[in-house]
Protein backbone atom coordinates (compact mmCIF):
# COMPACT_ATOMS: atom_id res chain seq x y z
CA UNK A 1 0.00 0.00 0.00
CA UNK A 2 1.29 3.48 -0.80
CA UNK A 3 0.53 6.80 0.94
CA UNK A 4 -2.18 7.74 -1.56
CA UNK A 5 -4.02 4.43 -1.17
CA UNK A 6 -3.75 4.68 2.62
CA UNK A 7 -5.21 8.20 2.60
CA UNK A 8 -8.01 7.10 0.25
CA UNK A 9 -8.94 4.15 2.45
CA UNK A 10 -8.95 6.30 5.59
CA UNK A 11 -10.69 9.38 4.10
CA UNK A 12 -14.29 8.10 4.51
CA UNK A 13 -13.52 7.03 8.07
CA UNK A 14 -12.05 10.42 8.93
CA UNK A 15 -15.09 12.18 7.43
CA UNK A 16 -17.51 9.92 9.32
CA UNK A 17 -15.69 10.41 12.63
CA UNK A 18 -15.55 14.19 12.15
CA UNK A 19 -19.31 14.23 11.60
CA UNK A 20 -19.98 11.75 14.43
CA UNK A 21 -17.16 11.75 17.01
CA UNK A 22 -19.04 9.24 19.19
CA UNK A 23 -18.98 6.81 16.26
CA UNK A 24 -15.19 6.67 16.52
CA UNK A 25 -15.43 4.88 19.88
CA UNK A 26 -14.50 1.40 18.70
CA UNK A 27 -15.04 -1.61 20.96
CA UNK A 28 -12.28 -4.19 21.26
CA UNK A 29 -12.19 -7.22 23.49
CA UNK A 30 -10.71 -10.54 24.43
CA UNK A 31 -12.18 -13.65 26.02
CA UNK A 32 -10.77 -16.50 28.03
CA UNK A 33 -11.77 -19.38 30.27
CA UNK A 34 -10.48 -21.94 32.74
CA UNK A 35 -10.84 -25.00 30.51
CA UNK A 36 -7.56 -26.50 31.72
CA UNK A 37 -6.53 -27.53 35.21
CA UNK A 38 -3.85 -25.75 37.16
CA UNK A 39 -3.23 -22.06 37.51
CA UNK A 40 -3.90 -21.26 33.86
CA UNK A 41 -6.21 -19.15 31.75
CA UNK A 42 -6.89 -19.98 28.11
CA UNK A 43 -7.24 -16.86 25.98
CA UNK A 44 -9.03 -17.06 22.65
CA UNK A 45 -6.76 -15.39 20.10
CA UNK A 46 -6.73 -14.82 16.35
CA UNK A 47 -4.49 -17.84 15.80
CA UNK A 48 -6.37 -20.06 18.24
CA UNK A 49 -6.39 -20.63 21.98
CA UNK A 50 -3.34 -19.72 24.03
CA UNK A 51 -2.95 -21.16 27.52
CA UNK A 52 -1.27 -18.72 29.87
CA UNK A 53 0.15 -19.76 33.19
CA UNK A 54 2.59 -18.81 35.88
CA UNK A 55 6.03 -17.65 34.78
CA UNK A 56 8.86 -19.83 36.09
CA UNK A 57 9.87 -16.92 38.36
CA UNK A 58 6.48 -17.18 40.09
CA UNK A 59 6.08 -20.95 40.33
CA UNK A 60 5.32 -22.09 36.79
CA UNK A 61 7.13 -24.83 34.94
CA UNK A 62 7.58 -22.89 31.68
CA UNK A 63 5.07 -24.96 29.69
CA UNK A 64 2.49 -22.16 29.45
CA UNK A 65 2.62 -18.76 27.81
CA UNK A 66 3.71 -15.92 30.06
CA UNK A 67 1.20 -13.08 30.17
CA UNK A 68 4.07 -10.58 30.39
CA UNK A 69 5.44 -11.92 27.12
CA UNK A 70 1.93 -11.79 25.65
CA UNK A 71 1.68 -8.13 26.70
CA UNK A 72 4.92 -7.35 24.90
CA UNK A 73 3.76 -9.34 21.86
CA UNK A 74 0.59 -7.24 21.74
CA UNK A 75 2.61 -4.05 22.09
CA UNK A 76 4.99 -5.17 19.35
CA UNK A 77 2.15 -6.06 16.98
CA UNK A 78 0.51 -2.67 17.48
CA UNK A 79 3.79 -0.76 17.25
CA UNK A 80 4.78 -2.64 14.10
CA UNK A 81 1.50 -1.93 12.32
CA UNK A 82 1.50 1.68 13.51
CA UNK A 83 5.09 2.26 12.40
CA UNK A 84 4.39 0.75 9.00
CA UNK A 85 1.29 2.90 8.59
CA UNK A 86 3.13 6.07 9.63
CA UNK A 87 6.06 5.21 7.34
CA UNK A 88 3.62 4.72 4.48
CA UNK A 89 1.98 8.09 5.18
CA UNK A 90 5.44 9.70 5.28
CA UNK A 91 6.36 8.06 1.93
CA UNK A 92 9.30 6.28 3.54
CA UNK A 93 10.51 3.11 1.86
CA UNK A 94 11.14 0.21 4.22
CA UNK A 95 12.72 -2.78 2.54
CA UNK A 96 12.89 -4.92 5.68
CA UNK A 97 12.38 -4.61 9.42
CA UNK A 98 13.01 -6.49 12.63
CA UNK A 99 11.18 -5.57 15.80
CA UNK A 100 11.74 -6.48 19.43
CA UNK A 101 10.08 -5.55 22.72
CA UNK A 102 11.87 -6.05 26.02
CA UNK A 103 11.03 -5.35 29.62
CA UNK A 104 11.47 -6.74 33.12
CA UNK A 105 9.26 -7.54 36.07
CA UNK A 106 10.31 -8.02 39.67
CA UNK A 107 8.79 -11.32 40.81
CA UNK A 108 8.85 -10.14 44.44
CA UNK A 109 6.00 -7.74 43.66
CA UNK A 110 3.87 -10.39 41.95
CA UNK A 111 4.54 -12.87 44.75
CA UNK A 112 3.41 -10.31 47.35
CA UNK A 113 6.75 -10.40 49.14
CA UNK A 114 7.23 -6.64 49.39
CA UNK A 115 4.49 -4.03 48.93
CA UNK A 116 7.12 -1.46 47.94
CA UNK A 117 8.11 -3.52 44.88
CA UNK A 118 5.93 -2.59 41.90
CA UNK A 119 3.86 -5.24 40.15
CA UNK A 120 4.07 -5.23 36.38
CA UNK A 121 6.41 -5.11 33.45
CA UNK A 122 8.71 -2.10 33.65
CA UNK A 123 11.49 -0.53 31.59
CA UNK A 124 9.76 -1.51 28.34
CA UNK A 125 11.71 -0.69 25.19
CA UNK A 126 10.57 -1.34 21.63
CA UNK A 127 13.50 -1.56 19.23
CA UNK A 128 12.96 -1.45 15.48
CA UNK A 129 15.73 -1.94 12.96
CA UNK A 130 14.92 -0.86 9.43
CA UNK A 131 16.49 -1.33 6.05
CA UNK A 132 15.60 2.11 4.71
CA UNK A 133 17.20 5.11 3.05
CA UNK A 134 15.33 7.46 5.42
CA UNK A 135 17.48 10.11 7.04
CA UNK A 136 17.94 10.39 10.81
CA UNK A 137 15.38 13.18 11.18
CA UNK A 138 12.74 11.08 9.40
CA UNK A 139 13.55 8.05 11.56
CA UNK A 140 13.20 10.18 14.70
CA UNK A 141 9.84 11.52 13.49
CA UNK A 142 8.79 7.96 12.66
CA UNK A 143 9.70 6.80 16.18
CA UNK A 144 7.86 9.69 17.89
CA UNK A 145 4.76 9.29 15.71
CA UNK A 146 4.69 5.54 16.32
CA UNK A 147 4.93 6.13 20.06
CA UNK A 148 2.12 8.70 19.89
CA UNK A 149 -0.31 6.64 17.77
CA UNK A 150 0.35 3.10 19.06
CA UNK A 151 -2.93 2.16 20.77
CA UNK A 152 -1.43 -0.55 22.97
CA UNK A 153 1.52 1.62 23.99
CA UNK A 154 -0.75 4.51 24.93
CA UNK A 155 -3.11 2.13 26.76
CA UNK A 156 -0.30 1.14 29.12
CA UNK A 157 -0.59 4.60 30.71
CA UNK A 158 -4.01 3.80 32.20
CA UNK A 159 -4.69 1.03 34.68
CA UNK A 160 -7.57 -1.30 33.84
CA UNK A 161 -10.54 -1.61 36.16
CA UNK A 162 -11.31 -5.12 37.42
CA UNK A 163 -14.82 -6.38 38.13
CA UNK A 164 -15.50 -9.86 39.52
CA UNK A 165 -19.10 -11.13 39.34
CA UNK A 166 -20.99 -14.36 39.88
CA UNK A 167 -22.04 -16.32 36.81
CA UNK A 168 -25.77 -16.14 36.14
Amino acid sequence: MDASTLRESQAPLRARFRADPAGARTPVGATGDYRDAGITCTVHGWAGPVRAGLHVATGGDGSDACSGDMLLESLLACAGVTLRSVATAMDLTIRAATLRADGVFDARGTLGMDRDVPVGVRDVVVTVQLDSDADDASLERLARSTERYCVVGQSLHEKPRFEVRRMS
